[in-house]
């Protein structure tokens, strides 16, 4: 799985594209091709865009959580893939983001692209400057999350 590393405010043209920032495709696997999948976060007001394989490798994940002919899994289903869509990056290193998604977020103008744990995240960017919290928010996110007992295995 890629961490994508970075955060990097990009422009919109007037299609919806922007062009991907040249760290973030170094960063991508070697043999990841120029497919991604991009869709609404599940938490946040931003989208989801994931290189193929790690896109994959997700529906195992669902796949193996899951039973179609449960009603609240396929509930869970339809809801998690509503507004799906495929995109590839063009000869320019450029993605186009279908309309309906940009204005899911109300991106504009100007996203920014902020890497992860196998995804980068796009967001608007006035919605990407709001979160910015104070330093003892984060501090305290930390010391919840992270501050138990060392897993010596990692």
């Amino acid at each position: 799985m890629t961490t994508f590393i970075g955060d990097y405010k990009c422009r919109l043209d007037s299609k919806g594209r922007f062009l991907l920032p040249s760290a973030f495709k170094k960063q991508m696997s070697q043999g990841t091709n120029d497919h991604f999948v991009i869709k609404k976060d599940l938490f946040e007001n931003c989208l989801v865009m994931y290189p193929m394989e790690e896109w994959e490798r997700q529906n195992k994940i669902i796949r193996r959580k899951t039973n179609p002919y449960n009603r609240q899994h396929n509930d869970f289903l339809r809801r998690f893939f509503k507004g799906t869509a495929e995109v590839v990056l063009d000869a320019n290193n450029r993605i186009l983001i279908p309309r309906r998604l940009l204005e899911a977020i109300s991106a504009d103008k100007e996203v920014v692209l902020a890497g992860q744990f196998g995804k980068i995240e796009i967001w608007s960017g006035n919605a990407y400057d709001e979160l910015d919290g104070n330093d003892e928010d984060i501090a305290t996110l930390a010391e919840n999350i992270m501050g138990g007992e060392l897993d010596e295995t990692d």
